[in-house]
C-alpha cells in the first residue's frame, strides 16, 4: 500500500511539473525595434558599475528611442545636456538630439560604491 501511494504522489508531481514547464515557458525572444523611421539606442547597465559600451553614437536630428536595460541591480541613465533622466518605471524615451557634440551619460540612481564612476559617452554626429 505504501509503495502505491508513493507512486501516485510521484506520478502526480511529475505530471504537474510537465504541465508547468510546457505552459509557463517564456515566449521566443523578439528583436527589439523602434517605430518606423526611428533608431533604437539600447544602453545596458551592468552590475560592475559600467555601461555596455564606452561610447554610443547617434545622428543629429534623427528620432531615437533611448532605452535603458538594467542587467543587474537598479540603475538610471541621465544626459543632463538634454534633460533626460531614465529611472524607476520610465526606462525608455523617444528623443531627437538637436545638438551635435560629445555628451556625458551617467547613472542617476545611487547604486553602490562604483556609482560615481558609472559613466559613458554619447556622441551626436552631424
Amino acid at each position: 500500500m505504501y509503495k502505491w501511494s508513493m507512486f501516485v504522489v510521484f506520478a502526480a508531481a511529475s505530471i504537474l511539473g510537465i504541465v508547468i514547464l510546457t505552459t509557463q515557458l517564456p515566449g521566443k525572444a523578439v528583436d527589439e525595434e523602434a517605430a518606423a523611421g526611428m533608431t533604437l539606442l539600447k544602453v545596458e547597465a551592468n552590475s560592475d558599475f559600467t555601461f555596455g559600451e564606452k561610447e554610443y553614437r547617434v545622428k543629429k536630428g534623427e528620432p531615437v528611442k533611448l532605452k535603458l536595460v538594467n542587467k543587474s541591480g537598479i540603475h538610471g541613465l541621465a544626459i543632463a545636456d538634454f534633460g533626460i533622466d531614465l529611472n524607476g518605471d520610465k526606462l525608455e524615451q523617444e528623443v531627437t538630439f538637436d545638438k551635435a557634440g560629445t555628451f556625458e551619460m551617467h547613472c542617476s540612481v545611487g547604486c553602490g560604491v562604483g556609482h560615481n564612476d558609472m559613466k559613458t559617452t554619447l556622441i551626436v554626429e552631424e
